[in-house]
């Protein structure tokens, strides 16, 4: 279905036939044979019921992943006819799910000579959140289906902090986004959370080698469902600064991309053929922790000269502290680095051609189309990705020419992890039982946005 979902079998079976009953009872119940207070079909009603809830998800789906569309541009995507799309359409616009748009959305084309009467989410059909986590900040925001953003929130957090009271500072920040919305957690029909750390798809546990990181352990998925009585999806947070910058940002239209993450730690994401890939538990990208000297220092995870020793935030700072002093910040760095301080300058450029020898190895291996850097490191522009970009042309087999290396349009972190949030969440509308149900039944009217 859509792009950025990568269902689990057991998930998928699981929820088949919940999200086909939903669709029977809330959209097409009224096409069965009614005897006695019963519900009844033919075996040939039941086939047709069946055909109508798959193109209905379809429908949905294409909106929700491709935007405001065109009957005759969903029937050519769906491969339906456009009487049925209007069927479809006309039963979820009279339900308050869809309208139609007076003029054409930005970025639209015109179908069949007409730029109006295409078909989008309601504003007010409900609201999706997302919000993400680093070692010291949380990023909430909040969304409607179009992914227009209604709120956003964000505070700071310690980085000893664990994790119950990280769970609750993102409940917090959530509900007042909320209110600075207009609404409550009612009118979400699901939320999308980006936290570090190798997250299994299947069960929503945080694992990886780092047993010191606050969410080790944890069932995530399981402790914020608790905490917020909603649909939750959990993901590792760099993985949604690459779902931000594939939809928003400087991925846009890249099938083959790898996003890369320069900060405290450094990170990757990846899509290919547009699909976002996570491993077999959740552990891709850590690209921190690949040894890039064998007989380098130890480190924590429990290899030797891993890259994050050597380009990682806390290395950089290590190494400034001479001339920027040990109580200098990455911001320190940045804004020296921007008044021309020579130490500065060539501490960030032994990072990104660290960065980019590695990244070298990776283009051998995978061969992306684009890659995007992004993280509070690659703030610093040229210094870091002139040098980087050099140690991927040197050491990649890839013709320079196939290979794009771009600044991130998004900055990185955790306001970009919270967008990818929300873009996780909506990918999921029409595989989530609940949120279905959020959608077409039981919700409150949306303050207007408008």
């Amino acid at each position: 279905m859509c792009k950025f979902l990568d269902k689990s079998p057991t998930h998928c079976e699981r929820s088949h036939e919940s999200v086909s009953r939903l669709f029977t009872q809330a959209l097409f119940i009224d096409s069965d044979v009614r005897h006695n207070g019963e519900v009844n079909s033919s075996r040939t009603g039941g086939s047709l019921r069946n055909l109508r809830q798959s193109n209905s998800l379809h429908v949905l789906d294409l909106l929700a992943s491709q935007g405001p569309m065109h009957r005759a541009e969903m029937a050519r995507r769906a491969n339906i006819s456009r009487t049925t799309v209007t069927t479809i359409t006309r039963d979820l616009m009279e339900r308050g799910v869809l309208v139609e748009l007076s003029e054409r959305a930005e970025g639209g084309e015109e179908v069949d000579g007409r730029a109006g009467d295409q078909l989008a989410f309601n504003p007010d059909a409900g609201w999706i959140a997302g919000m993400s986590q680093v070692l010291d900040r949380i990023c909430v925001r909040i969304t409607d289906l179009m992914g227009n953003e209604v709120a956003s929130a964000d505070g700071a957090i310690g980085a000893k902090d664990d994790w119950r009271f990280r769970a609750e500072a993102a409940v917090y920040l959530l509900d007042r986004a909320l209110k600075e919305g207009g609404g409550d957690r009612d009118d979400l029909l699901g939320v999308g959370i980006g936290l570090p750390g190798q997250i299994n798809p299947v069960d929503g546990i945080v694992h990886g080698a780092l047993a010191d990181q606050p969410w080790h352990g944890i069932n995530a998925r399981q402790e914020m469902n608790r905490r917020l009585g909603l649909p939750v999806f959990i993901e590792n947070n760099v993985r949604l600064e690459t779902i931000a910058e594939a939809k928003w940002g400087a991925g846009q239209g890249i099938s083959d991309l790898m996003y890369v993450n320069m900060s405290s730690g450094i990170a990757a994401g990846f899509l290919f053929g547009g699909e976002l890939y996570r491993g077999s538990v959740g552990g891709a990208g850590e690209l921190g922790h690949t040894s890039v000297d064998v007989n380098g220092p130890a480190c924590r995870c429990g290899n030797r000269g891993c890259l994050v020793l050597v380009a990682g935030a806390p290395a950089i700072l290590s190494r400034l502290t001479p001339t920027l002093g040990p109580a200098a910040t990455m911001n320190d760095v940045l804004a020296a680095n921007a008044a021309g301080d020579r130490s500065a300058q060539n501490v960030l450029a032994e990072a990104g051609t660290m960065v980019g020898r590695l990244l070298a190895s990776m283009c051998n291996l995978l061969n992306p189309q684009r890659i995007v850097v992004g993280g509070q490191t690659s703030l610093a522009g040229a210094v870091v990705l002139d040098p980087l970009r050099e140690g991927i042309t040197r050491y990649a087999l890839t013709p320079s020419a196939a290979l794009e290396v771009v600044a991130s349009d998004l900055g990185g972190g955790p306001e970009a992890g919270a967008a990818g949030g929300a873009a996780l969440a909506l990918s999921m509308l029409t595989s989530s039982p609940e949120m279905l149900s959020r959608l077409l039944d039981g919700r409150k009217a949306l303050p207007s946005q408008t």
